[in-house]
């Protein structure tokens, strides 16, 4: 079976036109709304802030009162609501940088 090269280097240099012209953002104006989605997301944000300090106080509460009960599983609760309202406000206030951080490392990619 015989080939015309010519024709298939235009074949391929084409298609190298094409991959190269692919460039996809994201944009404000794309979709209706966005404005209000960041919005949204941002009460969002505030809200698991403060349900991580309401979290922090109730555990910080139970821990006390565990201990001085001489209640070592009460207090053994009360630690572990300590650290995990605390490890939710991080997260919830890196958030936004997670989600950059690895947007930037799938651009690289």
């Amino acid at each position: 079976m015989l080939f015309d090269t010519a024709a298939v280097l235009e074949l391929v240099t084409a298609a190298q036109v094409v991959v190269a012209q692919v460039s996809i953002t994201p944009n404000d104006s794309g979709l209706p709304g966005i404005a209000s989605l960041r919005t949204i997301v941002g009460a969002v944000m505030t809200i698991g802030l403060v349900l991580s300090v309401l979290a922090l106080i109730i555990s910080a509460v139970v821990w006390g009162f565990g201990s001085n009960s001489s209640n070592p599983h009460l207090a053994g609760r009360g630690k572990t609501g300590v650290l995990v309202s605390c490890a939710a406000a991080v997260i919830t206030g890196a958030s936004v940088t997670l989600v950059n951080f690895f947007w930037n490392v799938g651009q690289g990619i």
